[in-house]
C-alpha cells in the first residue's frame, strides 16, 4: 500500500539558507512530503537562484539550479534585519518542525537566531545548522564552499590528479549535494530524539566534516603512518585492470578488475589474449604491477581497433567490470537512470514539461510524487503572513516598512 502525501507530510520546515548545502536538505524532506517554506531577503532573494547565469554554468534561459533545489516550496520574503520581519519568523517558527540554516554563526548571533535565541519560545524546535568549516575553531568564520571546504581542503582535489598535473576544479554542488544528506540524517535523528523526549535539539554538519568523510580511507591510511603510494600517470598506472582506455571512435572507459584471480583471466578472454594468463610478465598481479607500462601499451593498441559499443557487448559477454566515461549529453537518455527514478517531471508554467534529478533515497511503497515548480520571489509572502494571523493592513504595513516584501497584490 502506497504512503500517501510521503513519510513526512505534516512536519513544516523552513529553509532560511542560501545556495546548496543546507537548503537541498530542505529540498528531500519536501520530497517526501514536508511542508517547505522558504525565507528570503529582500531584493534578489537567494542568490542560487541565478547561478545558472554565471560562467562557466552550461548557459541556459531556464534557471535550471532553482528548478532543481528550490521545487516544492512556497517563498516568503522577510528581512530579517528589520525587527518586524524577524518577528514573523519567529512566528512562523513557532509554528514550525525544523528551521534549516546555513548562515555563519556571527550572522545567526548578530540577527538573534540561534538555537540559544529560538529554544525558549520553540521548544520542540529541530534547529540544523549547515556550515562550512564547523561550529569551533579559528576558521568558523571562514567562507565556506564546496569547492574549497569539502573538496580543496580534503585532500580530494590534490589525491585525485594523475602524477604533477594540475588538479581539478570541482563541479558546481558535487560536495554540496551529498552533504545535504548528511544534514538530513541529522534532522531526522533530532525529529526521532523528539519523538522520546518531546524536545526539539540542535543538529549540525560541516563541508569540511564531509570533505574528510568522502576522502576517509585515504585520511584513514594518513592517520595510521601508512605508506604513500606515488600518484603516477595513467601510462604508469599502479595496476593496469583499474585505469581507463580509449576506444576507436574517441570515447573512454575504466576499467575496475580488482578481484585478480576471477577478473584476469576473463580479460584475457575478453581481449583475445588467453595466452597471457601464462604469461610471466603478466600471469601475476606482481609482474603485472612490475611491467604495467607494457601491459598499458599493449591494451591501449588493443582497446584502439574497436568502439565503445563493441567493448561494451564484449565485457558483458566476459563478465569483465568496467563502465563508460560517460558524457553530460548523454545521461538524459540514460535507461539505466531513468528505470531507477533518477528523473522526475515537472509542469512548469514558463518553461512548460521539464526533468528535474529527484534525491538518491528510495523508500518501498512510497512512490516520488511529480515536483512542484520552484517558486517565484516572495510569490507565497503575503498568503503565509496571513495564515500567521496578520491582518491584511498588517501585511501591507510590513511591507511598506520593508520588513517584508511580495509581488503587487492583484487589484492593488
Amino acid at each position: 500500500m502506497a504512503d500517501e502525501g510521503g513519510p513526512l507530510k505534516g512536519l513544516r520546515v523552513l529553509d532560511v539558507g542560501t545556495y546548496i548545502f543546507g537548503p537541498a536538505a530542505a529540498t528531500v524532506m519536501s520530497d517526501f512530503g514536508a511542508e517547505v517554506i522558504k525565507v528570503e531577503p529582500p531584493g534578489v532573494g537567494d542568490p542560487y537562484r541565478y547561478l545558472h547565469r554565471i560562467p562557466p554554468m552550461p548557459a541556459s534561459p531556464i534557471d535550471y539550479c532553482w528548478l532543481l533545489d528550490g521545487r516544492n516550496k512556497r517563498s516568503v520574503v522577510l528581512n530579517l534585519k528589520h525587527e518586524a520581519g524577524r518577528e514573523a519568523l519567529l512566528r512562523l517558527a513557532e509554528t514550525a518542525d525544523v528551521l534549516v540554516t546555513n548562515y555563519h554563526p556571527s550572522v545567526l548571533s548578530n540577527l538573534r537566531l540561534t538555537y540559544d535565541d529560538l529554544r525558549a519560545r520553540c521548544p520542540r524546535l529541530i534547529f540544523a545548522h549547515a556550515t562550512g568549516y564547523g561550529e569551533r575553531g579559528e576558521e568558523v568564520e571562514k567562507p565556506g564552499y564546496d569547492m574549497t571546504a569539502w573538496w580543496a581542503r580534503s585532500g580530494m582535489m590534490d589525491s585525485v590528479r594523475p602524477g604533477d598535473n594540475d588538479p581539478a576544479l570541482s563541479l558546481a554542488g558535487m560536495g554540496d549535494h551529498p552533504s545535504s544528506l548528511a544534514l538530513f540524517a541529522g534532522i531526522m535523528l533530532g525529529l526521532y530524539r523528539r519523538q522520546t523526549t518531546g524536545l526539539g535539539t540542535k543538529v549540525s554538519t560541516s563541508l569540511i566534516a564531509n570533505g574528510a568523510w568522502s576522502n576517509s580511507c585515504l585520511i584513514q591510511a594518513e592517520l595510521c603512518g601508512a605508506e604513500r603510494y606515488e600518484r603516477r600517470q595513467r601510462t604508469d598506472a599502479h595496476n593496469p585492470l583499474v585505469n581507463y582506455y580509449a576506444t576507436a571512435d574517441g570515447r573512454r572507459f575504466i576499467l575496475c578488475c580488482i578481484q585478480a584471480e576471477k577478473d584476469w583471466p576473463a580479460l584475457c578472454r575478453a581481449v583475445e589474449k588467453p595466452e597471457w594468463t601464462a604469461d610471466p610478465a603478466f600471469g601475476t598481479p606482481e609482474a603485472r604491477r612490475e611491467h604495467r607500462r607494457r601491459l598499458i601499451v599493449e591494451l591501449d593498441a588493443i582497446f584502439a581497433r574497436r568502439t565503445l559499443a563493441e567493448w561494451a557487448a564484449v565485457f558483458a559477454r566476459h563478465g569483465v567490470t568496467f563502465s563508460p566515461v560517460a558524457t553530460l549529453p548523454e545521461l538524459p537518455a540514460d535507461a539505466q537512470l531513468a528505470a531507477n527514478g533518477v528523473f522526475l517531471e515537472c509542469d512548469h508554467p514558463t518553461y512548460g514539461r521539464q526533468r528535474t534529478v529527484a534525491n538518491p533515497i528510495r523508500l518501498k511503497d512510497v512512490e516520488a510524487a511529480a515536483p512542484r515548480p520552484a517558486p517565484p520571489l516572495g510569490e507565497a509572502t503575503r498568503t503565509i503572513l496571513g495564515e500567521l494571523g496578520y491582518t491584511r493592513g498588517e501585511i501591507e504595513g510590513m511591507i511598506a516598512a520593508g520588513a517584508a516584501w511580495g509581488p503587487p497584490a492583484e487589484g492593488g
